[in-house]
């Protein structure tokens, strides 16, 4: 069974398809709370993975959900206040069927 929360709504379904995708964020992504407010809307829409910077100024990421829930997560990011994305890479990839956390990598 999997919980989704959006602020007020909270959806429990069994029969979600779970997807992994894998991201890069380039912009201004990096010194502008990029990774915390990844970290705390993964955790609250129930996503797994991590969010870690790049030494290229870039920002890479790993989600694993709903893809509807993956996809608002990314909407959010693009409209948070002083996150300024310009380009993204995504490509899908095998679930992980035993994680079960989203972290913040270093």
């Amino acid at each position: 069974m999997f919980k989704i929360t959006y602020n007020i709504i909270t959806i429990t379904r069994s029969d979600i398809t779970m997807i992994r995708r894998h991201y890069l964020f380039y912009g201004r992504v990096q010194e502008v709370g990029f990774r915390f407010t990844t970290y705390h809307l993964a955790k609250k829409l129930g996503l797994t993975g991590w969010v870690c910077n790049l030494s290229n100024g870039a920002v890479e990421a790993c989600f694993q959900g709903e893809e509807k829930v993956i996809d608002y997560l990314i909407n959010e990011l693009k409209h948070t206040q002083f996150i300024n994305i310009n380009k993204i890479e995504c490509e899908n990839l095998k679930v992980l069927k035993y994680e079960n956390d989203f972290g913040i990598k270093y």
